[in-house]
């Protein structure tokens, strides 16, 4: 019997060219390109999180939890945006997803980009190049299974 589970799992949105943006709206706009958000969301935490990651893979910086949480506040004051979803619970959540997206990736307690990479850079390696293919195989698989049951 097949669960109906998905193995992998990957939304990609295509928004208008990325003029005039400033860097949050930047970071919103990938979020939203990677299914990290939904149109809409007023809880997008997550845009805080992979900014403040990516800033600090810069430096080549590994941060914990608590340290995410903090510079989160911190982001979310300085822009003046409520701090809805900054429980503990909800930050280790966000971080699992972008974990299970191989975007970051956490070594004991501390998590960074993937191998302290560029964004674009593991988009391509992880995504484009691995995960991508290997869901539009299994698409054709199910659509060949299809074709010799007609």
């Amino acid at each position: 019997m097949i669960k109906d589970f998905p193995l992998n799992e990957i939304i990609l949105r295509r928004y208008e060219k990325p003029y005039q943006l400033d860097d949050r709206e930047l970071f919103k706009k990938i979020c939203l390109s990677l299914g990290f958000l939904q149109v809409g969301d007023s809880r997008d935490i997550i845009v805080d999180i992979l900014m403040i990651l990516n800033k600090a893979s810069k430096d080549k910086t590994e941060l914990n939890s608590e340290e995410i949480k903090n510079k989160v506040i911190e982001a979310r004051q300085k822009n003046k945006l409520e701090l809805k979803g900054i429980a503990d619970s909800n930050i280790r959540r966000q971080l699992k997803r972008l974990r299970d997206a191989m975007i970051i990736e956490k070594i004991d307690n501390y998590y960074r980009m993937n191998e302290f990479s560029k964004l674009s850079e593991i988009f391509e390696n992880k995504i484009e190049k691995f995960l991508l293919p290997q869901i539009l195989e299994r698409i054709k698989e199910y659509l060949q299974e299809l074709e010799k049951r007609q």
